[in-house]
Order: C-alpha cells, then sequence, then structure tokens
C-alpha cells in the first residue's frame, strides 16, 4: 500500500489541480465538480493541513466515527455520508450530515422520511445504484431504480438530488459512469457522484458533478 503522503495539503492541491484539467478536457467548467475528500478513519493530522488548504467537503463511511471526528469541528464545513446507512442510525444520520448518499431501500427512505419530519431537517439525498449488481455490494439495482425513486418522491415525500454508484473494482468503469447518467437524465436529476482516486477522471468525463477522493489526497489507509 502507498504511504501517506507525507504533505496532504500539497496532494490536496495535485488532486484540485487533475480535477481542474479533467474538466476543461470534457469542456466542462471546473466549478461544476465538487472535491468530497473521503476523510474517514484518517487521523486529525492527516485531516488538518487539508481542511487549512481550503477543503470545505469531507466524506466519511460510518455515522459513530464521523460524528467523534468532526464535534465541534463541523462549522462552515459540508459532511457526507457516503457509506451504508442502518435504518437505527437514521436519527443520527439526519441530525448530523448534510447530505446522505447511501439511500438504496425502502426501509431507509422511510426511516429518513420520518426522522427529517420529527427534526424539521432534511440533509440533501442521494440514491445509491449499485451498477454492477453485485451482491455484496449495497445500493438499489439499476432495474429498480426508477421505481425505487418514484417511491422516495411520491410515497415518502423525500427530495432527491441525485445518484451516487461504485463500480466493480474489476471492471473498466465508464459503462457503470454511463448507466448512472441514463439514469439520472430519465428521472431529472442532475447531480452524479461518481468517481474516486482511482477513476475521478473518467468520472468527470461522464457528468459526474462530485467525485469521492480519498488516498490520493490522504495516501491509503493502514
Amino acid at each position: 500500500m502507498a504511504a501517506a503522503p507525507s504533505d496532504p495539503a500539497a496532494a490536496y492541491h495535485e488532486v484540485v489541480a487533475r480535477i481542474a484539467r479533467a474538466a476543461q478536457a470534457a469542456g466542462r467548467d471546473p466549478a461544476d465538480v465538487t472535491l468530497v475528500a473521503v476523510s474517514k478513519q484518517q487521523p486529525w493530522e492527516a485531516i488538518e493541513p487539508v481542511l487549512a488548504a481550503g477543503q470545505t467537503v469531507f466524506g466519511e463511511n460510518r455515522v459513530q466515527e464521523a460524528m467523534a471526528r468532526w464535534a465541534g469541528k463541523a462549522a462552515g464545513l459540508e459532511l457526507h455520508l457516503i457509506g451504508p446507512l442502518q435504518s437505527n442510525k437514521a436519527k443520527e444520520a439526519v441530525a448530523f450530515f448534510d447530505v446522505i448518499e447511501s439511500l438504496d431501500r425502502e426501509k431507509l427512505a422511510r426511516a429518513l422520511a420520518e426522522e427529517a419530519q420529527k427534526q424539521g431537517r432534511t440533509p440533501r439525498l442521494y440514491v445509491q445504484v449499485n451498477t454492477g449488481e453485485e451482491p455484496q455490494k449495497a445500493g438499489i439495482l439499476p432495474a429498480e431504480a426508477d421505481a425505487f425513486l418514484a417511491a422516495c418522491r411520491g410515497t415518502y415525500g423525500l427530495t432527491i438530488e441525485g445518484l451516487m454508484c461504485i463500480p466493480p473494482v474489476d471492471e473498466p468503469p465508464g459503462p457503470h459512469f454511463a448507466l448512472l447518467r441514463k439514469i439520472a437524465g430519465r428521472n431529472g436529476l442532475a447531480k452524479l457522484s461518481m468517481g474516486m482516486s482511482g477513476d475521478f477522471e473518467t468520472a468527470i468525463r461522464f457528468g459526474a458533478t462530485s467525485v469521492r477522493v480519498g488516498s490520493a489526497v490522504f495516501g491509503a489507509r493502514g
């Protein structure tokens, strides 16, 4: 595994520059692509220089871990939950996160809707699509995405901002990004969270509006 960068701020600036180059190559405005710096499992010493360099959007995998890491430090930041969410953690997730990217089943949609009503606060929501139809991976199946989006909107009264996917590691990501874009397009969704450290430039070419980058900024974990 790659070692953590000795200078996370420099690594961060390089990723920002790569995002800009990829956007320009695709004829897009770099400002239309948001970097979600994946801070899960990272020590604060690695996060602090990236925060100081100007990054304000961070991604976390687990509710409890994120709450512990960002308690008292989240003012002015945008925190995304990008990992699977258990329905029994919906209360904490709605209270804490600005964006939840991993909505993938009706039980969770119901729990989020109930908590949003109770708390008077609704995080921005993305539906996670399992584009590779991998049994071990979270996400709604592509063939069920349209009906699920309709249920989120109609049955549960949720506003869905966009879609998220994590392509299979052993397949070219392009077709998965194209599929996600197609599902988003026919459902009137403009936001696409796709692309990670190894493929975010490809994702930008396929229309990503946010990319989730961890190791390219912070180095590989553990």
